[in-house]
């Protein structure tokens, strides 16, 4: 899938995330009541580990009676992590194989900003996944910092805690590639015009493949789903909760969902907004398939909103238009990249943000507008890469190392490239906007050099609370039809629909129908005795020049 991550990382306003030519996954928001203080209290493991019998499962409690005890040593954060006072960081030490839980570890990086009422408002911590596979979600605790009203009511009760996954930022990074080589530009058009242009990338993709397993060393075939809800059950143990509280958005509900079946008693609150359909049919090849098709309605969506809004960027007063102009576009930067950097690649990683997010509505617009009146600028500074960005570069090329890895390890993928091509051959005819690039975006999977996983059969276990699902019906990242499968298979749930709108991440935006359900959800525990429709946020308004 195209990644939420780095998409996500540039809306809200990473330094290191300005730029960058990387196409990826879906990809990354935000309970009755106890007595003040208990979850903080209780210790962690104690009468809460699975005892099924497998090695991981042993492992899995070792490692959290562990980080139980030891805890985690609260520091002012490194001064280039970029998270100020009172933020605080520390890590949380997890086996690289949880079958062997006494050989190599690693270390995930965790940091939280405390409850802001006061203790006997405190329910504990909620803890954060913003997506990828590759997402951070260290940015988390700035929520309440940057006094986001939002999660005001949220923050009086609970720390906000955020972790980099394994393989992320600052947990172990692997890589797959050489960053800077991998931001340079421009990069090949993803639309093949020809079988040459088809045998080239599939090139490129087993060397990125191969590439993985050369940098990325003995971490990479533990780079799993599973594994990394194992990991957020030890975090939970060392942050001191009996039961977990979690946030999670696009991918990350892939991650609650997996949690949610391997560990259902450790579930406190759980919310999955965006939702990746966990049918192990859908892991991971048909979810991507899946994507492009939604990417295209909504994509048709912005085109139908720039339109309406012609008389403030002048690209076309109908969506026929708009189209038009879009293919103009791809023609001349293919011909002649524009600023020497933004070629038809490159564009497709800018204008995805809109199908995205709502709030890319009109950035993405007005820079398409400037360039029509001559003005490079904008859109050379969304689109190319900023070579001189090192830090950032290393980010972007990490981020699709882990969402590669994750992805390619959690299922089996086909191997036989008639099957790819006539499968996105066929998706390309009626959604042209993304099915390439994101097909040539995955097909390292192909040739993975690991060995991949049967998916987690998702499903209601044994203790497992009522799970709050929230949707919108026109998300282009994670099709509606996922959150209905996972409303059916996590018995007693919940689902809040955003009926008619379609931006990425749905508790992230102002929509009072949701905002509200959510305080009482994390707050309480408590649910609508139905699933509810909420009608569509607010439709967003054109820049003024």
């Amino acid at each position: 899938m195209i990644t939420a991550a780095l998409a996500r990382r540039f809306m809200q306003g990473d330094p290191h995330v300005r730029r960058t030519a990387a196409l990826g996954a879906a990809g990354t928001l935000v309970t009755g009541t106890l007595i003040a203080g208990a979850i903080a209290a209780t210790p962690a493991s104690a009468g809460q580990q699975h005892h099924r019998g497998s090695a991981e499962d042993r492992g899995v409690q070792v490692a959290a009676d562990r980080a139980a005890k030891k805890g985690i040593d609260w520091q002012t954060c490194p001064a280039d992590w970029g998270l100020k006072a009172p933020i605080q960081c520390g890590y949380v030490t997890v086996p690289i194989d949880y079958a062997k839980p006494n050989g190599p570890t690693i270390k995930i990086a965790v940091d939280r900003v405390g409850n802001t009422g006061s203790k006997k408002e405190r329910q504990g911590s909620l803890v954060y996944n913003p997506g990828g596979p590759g997402g951070s979600g260290m940015k988390f605790p700035t929520r309440v910092t940057g006094k986001n009203p939002l999660y005001a009511n949220l923050a009086k009760a609970y720390d906000f805690v955020g972790f980099d996954p394994r393989g992320v930022g600052h947990s172990a990074p692997i890589s797959c590639a050489d960053p800077q080589e991998y931001a340079k530009a421009p990069k090949a058009d993803p639309v093949p015009d020809s079988e040459a242009d088809k045998r080239a990338q599939r090139k490129l993709a087993k060397e990125y493949a191969l590439g993985c397993k050369e940098r990325s060393g003995a971490l990479l075939k533990h780079m799993t789903t599973p594994n990394t809800a194992r990991d957020l059950d030890v975090i939970r143990a060392a942050l001191g909760d009996k039961k977990l509280n979690y946030l999670g958005v696009s991918y990350g509900t892939y991650l609650g969902a997996v949690y949610a079946t391997l560990f259902p008693d450790h579930v406190r609150r759980m919310l999955v907004d965006s939702v990746v359909n966990p049918s192990r049919e859908n892991i991971w090849y048909q979810a991507n398939l899946d994507q492009d098709v939604a990417f295209e309605t909504r994509w048709g969506d912005w085109k139908k909103w720039v339109a309406k809004n012609d008389a403030a960027y002048h690209i076309g007063d109908t969506e026929a238009k708009v189209q038009a102009k879009w293919e103009q576009l791809r023609a001349t930067a293919k011909k002649n990249p524009i600023g020497g950097v933004v070629g038809p690649a490159e564009l497709i990683n800018f204008f995805q943000k809109a199908p995205y997010y709502d709030s890319s509505w009109a950035p993405t617009a007005q820079a398409w507008s400037a360039y029509l009146k001559g003005d490079e600028k904008p859109l050379i500074q969304g689109a190319g890469p900023d070579m001189s960005d090192i830090a950032g570069n290393i980010a972007s090329e990490n981020s699709n190392a882990v969402y590669t890895a994750v992805e390619c390890n959690d299922a089996k993928w086909p191997t036989s490239w008639r099957k790819w091509d006539r499968d996105n051959t066929r998706v390309h005819q009626k959604a042209p906007f993304m099915t390439w690039a994101n097909a040539w975006m995955n097909l390292p999977c192909a040739t993975w050099p690991e060995k991949q996983l049967t998916p987690v059969d998702v499903k209601t276990g044994k203790g497992l609370p009522s799970v709050l699902i929230v949707q919108s019906t026109r998300d282009a990242a994670t099709p509606f039809e996922g959150a209905v499968e996972l409303h059916k298979r996590l018995k007693g749930s919940r689902m809040i629909i955003e009926q008619g709108a379609g931006s990425h991440g749905v508790t992230s935006l102002v929509n009072p129908c949701i905002n509200n359900r959510v305080d009482t959800y994390f707050l309480t525990g408590k649910t609508d005795p139905k699933d509810v429709t909420c009608t569509p946020h607010a439709t967003p308004q054109p820049s003024k020049a």
